[in-house]
């Protein structure tokens, strides 16, 4: 569980609901429109149809809200810590195949499955992995750009209700009672522009940049398994091992690997 992401979003939640308190006294009410939560909720989801499939979008925003409730920063350490203790264990007569079998991620099983295998040759294997994982990146991406282009949309709907509430306010602008009438008629026209301000920049955005950050983690912890599983390949020292994949991080990241090869957690 993601305790920091999910913090977050009870305080930007909190935030928002106190701003509105403090805006509008004891009552809410005055923030309530179902005109403009129709035009706002209903425009998005109608351009969001146009420009992109319907399943796609509900998977992706799904597996978006899924990582920022569930997921965690990647673990480098114990990424290299499993990677380095893999290959003492490969130098030591252990097989492949139960080295991939006790690992505990999937893209390292993978690799290793590949390359226990016998089809493909090593390098085909590390060029495939490298190519997976290109790929796996470059979709994530999209799918993080597809949520920022959605967006945009809130807002821009957002407009359109208050431009709407405008029109109207304007026709119909006669009477003796009509200046009174103006204040709170004002202020039902912007609300959708609340609404749509709200939608985008506490919903699509903040996840799309929650994707691109995770997907970037996850691109870095595959890079270090691909390096990991060439040099599993070669039996390489795990000394030498774990100051090549340090080198993958910053100083304060790094693996103190004295610790794991003389038994330490």
């Amino acid at each position: 569980m993601n305790f920091g992401a999910i913090s977050a979003v009870v305080l930007a939640i909190g935030v928002f609901l106190y701003g509105l308190i403090l805006s509008g006294g004891d009552s809410l009410k005055i923030f309530y429109d179902f005109p403009s939560v129709f035009i706002v909720f209903g425009g998005v989801i109608a351009a969001t149809a146009i420009s992109f499939q319907y399943k796609r979008m509900f998977t992706m925003m799904k597996f978006g809200f899924v990582r920022l409730v569930k997921g965690k920063s990647v673990d480098y350490k114990s990424i290299i810590k499993e990677v380095i203790v893999s290959i003492e264990s490969y130098r030591k007569g252990e097989s492949i195949k139960s080295i991939s079998e006790k690992s505990s991620d999937v893209f390292f099983k993978e690799g290793l499955a590949m390359l226990d295998g016998g089809i493909l040759s090593p390098d085909q294997v590390f060029q495939l992995m490298e190519e997976r994982n290109d790929n796996l990146f470059h979709l994530h991406s999209e799918d993080a750009g597809k949520l920022k282009v959605v967006g945009k949309y809130p807002p821009a709907f957002g407009m359109m209700g208050t431009t709407m509430g405008m029109i109207v306010l304007l026709a119909n602008l006669n009477g003796a009672d009509a200046i009174k009438k103006v204040g709170p008629a004002m202020g039902v026209c912007l609300i959708t522009t609340l609404y749509g301000t709200v939608l985008a920049n506490f919903g699509f955005l903040p996840l799309a940049d929650n994707l691109v950050e995770q997907s970037k983690e996850t691109y870095l912890k595959n890079r270090i398994i691909i390096e990991g599983v060439k040099l599993l390949h070669q039996k390489e020292n795990p000394i030498v091992a774990a100051e090549k994949l340090n080198s993958f991080l910053l100083p304060a990241d790094r693996l103190d690997w004295k610790a794991v090869l003389q038994g330490g957690k």
